[in-house]
């Protein structure tokens, strides 16, 4: 007797699939590969549009910027950067024109502010605000060809640029690929033949010449006179520059809308929740306030003259912990602004009211830290970590200003692009005013004045301070600027395009007045332990 047979799951294609000896998948079916995952919800709002071919202009400006880069850019940066920005620059208008899109007066502000931070290298030569000019300029740059209004759009915006520079490679390859050149089929077989004889040639001809003497003499005479040692650097600054430039043309045909980024709203709250933990903090600030302005009109040096106030100590530690403060209250109001209760004009007016009293007293802290580094500053003298923090600080100040204006004024969807443009307007001042040359100004007045001065430190700024340090006399002038001097002698012959205007002028100082080679010269001024506070 048989068993019953038990029916098994139905094969895909039934039994003349299976005698076609296909093969088979998880299913049993034709092995075909999964389907692929659903995209998030992110990404298909944010999602770009698929960028139009690139015109033959806009590979040409790409490869044109990245020539200019490998020519200019390896001695320095100087104005080298704005050209070099103005050359990337037209890659990605020839694109946005190409792909339809047109300049609005936002993106025109953003390019105009771009050019700015990248022309800061030719006005000073300190490192860290040229490196600070220069990271907001590629962020600022990636924000006007993103656009944007709100926070997701300002804050995601200028990193978006790097997310295009490996598909704008295959973006350029594949229009170079689809196109019909006049005498193609011959012209290409001879470029791609002439390519790779030089490249034989170069590398063959390096180790012939290495090898013999009499050979390296008559390669010398047969070949240009290049120097070719740096042709690695200069392959390199090539090909950074022309992906600089192709993904900057990607993006400006077809940039990711990152304000399309979906955003849960917040729920609101409900008025007594949410005001309460807002008038305590205002009642907190006020009396801080208070008791400030009581310190300010009483007269600081009596209160100063207390023991055990150490005036130097109790400015320092009190900045330090009214930054903290500025920028603790700015979460607190971007927090408050989300879940503000707002249901009724009665409601949105206490909320107007508490939040932008509370920036309010927030200016009057940020006024009072300011305070306080100045008088660290007069007893100490300024230094490259205290005007940073004190520019910091600033700024922060600043935001709270447009943030109260924003609440006064129901303009909140502004705010955004205003504390955007606050800071690339800070870094932009912060590089041209030059702060290694504010620092020497402000050490070589205290010492002029009576007061101390740390050459210890103030020898290891960039040339932006040798104007001032040229004040001081004998030996102190010879130590202040013996390391200054010393780093501008190779770049004495640089050309104009990468050499900063505060390069020139401590090179025209030092031809004017050099500086002795006296390593005695700093006996006595410093020594381990001398510095003071930083």
């Amino acid at each position: 007797m048989s068993s019953p047979s038990v029916p098994g799951p139905p094969i895909p294609g039934g039994a003349a699939g299976a005698r076609a000896g296909a093969p088979t998948g998880p299913t049993g079916g034709p092995w075909r590969p999964p389907p692929a995952p659903p995209k998030p919800a992110w990404v298909i709002a944010t999602e770009p549009r698929v960028p139009v071919t690139p015109p033959l202009r806009v590979l040409g400006a790409a490869i044109g910027a990245g020539l200019f880069s490998a020519v200019l850019m390896s001695h320095g940066l100087g104005l080298n950067l704005l050209l070099f920005a103005l050359a990337a620059g037209a890659a990605a208008a020839l694109a946005a024109r190409a792909g339809g899109r047109r300049a609005r007066p936002w993106t025109v502000l953003w390019i105009v502010s771009a050019l700015v931070l990248a022309a800061v290298p030719a006005f000073t030569d300190a490192g860290w605000p040229v490196f600070l000019a220069v990271a907001a300029a590629l962020g600022v740059a990636s924000l006007a060809l993103h656009g944007g209004t709100r926070w997701a759009g300002v804050l995601l915006g200028p990193l978006g640029v790097w997310a295009h520079v490996l598909p704008s490679l295959f973006w350029a390859a594949g229009s170079a690929r689809g196109r019909s050149y006049p005498a193609r089929a011959k012209v290409l077989p001879v470029l791609k033949a002439v390519l790779v004889a030089v490249v034989l040639l170069v590398v063959f001809g390096a180790l012939f010449a290495s090898a013999d003497a009499a050979v390296a003499d008559l390669l010398d005479g047969l070949t240009p006179g290049a120097d070719l040692s740096d042709l690695p650097a200069r392959l390199i600054f090539f090909w950074g520059g022309l992906l600089v430039a192709l993904g900057a043309a990607h993006t400006a045909a077809a940039p990711r809308r990152w304000d399309r980024l979906p955003v849960k709203p917040a729920r609101e709250r409900g008025r007594t929740e949410w005001a309460i933990p807002m008038v305590a903090l205002n009642l907190l600030f006020g009396g801080f306030v208070a008791i400030q302005a009581v310190v300010l009109f009483g007269g600081y040096e009596a209160v100063m003259s207390k023991p055990g106030l150490v005036p130097a100590e109790y400015a320092r530690q009190g900045f330090w912990q009214l930054l903290w403060v500025t920028v603790l209250t700015l979460a607190v109001v971007a927090l408050a602004q989300r879940w503000a209760p707002r249901r009724t004009a009665a409601d949105r007016l206490l909320a107007k009211s508490l939040i932008g009293l509370l920036c309010a007293l927030t200016l009057v802290v940020v006024a009072t830290a300011y305070y306080r580094m100045q008088r660290y500053v007069d007893a100490f003298g300024l230094t490259r970590l205290r005007i940073s923090v004190t520019a910091v600080e600033l700024w922060l100040g600043v935001v709270l200003l447009l943030v109260l204006v924003g609440v006064l004024l129901g303009a909140r969807h502004r705010l955004p692009r205003a504390v955007v443009l606050s800071a690339v307007v800070g870094v932009a001042v912060f590089g041209l005013i030059r702060p290694d040359a504010l620092i020497a100004e402000q050490n070589v007045a205290r010492f002029e004045a009576g007061g101390s001065i740390d050459l210890d430190y103030l020898r290891g700024l960039s040339a932006d301070a040798v104007p001032a340090l040229d004040r001081l006399p004998g030996d102190r002038r010879t130590c202040a600027l013996q390391e200054i001097a010393a780093a501008l002698t190779p770049d004495r012959d640089r050309s104009w395009y990468a050499t900063s205007l505060a390069q020139a002028r401590a090179a025209e100082i030092l031809r004017a007045r050099p500086v002795p080679v006296d390593r005695d010269a700093c006996a006595g001024f410093t020594h381990p332990g001398a510095s003071t506070p930083r």
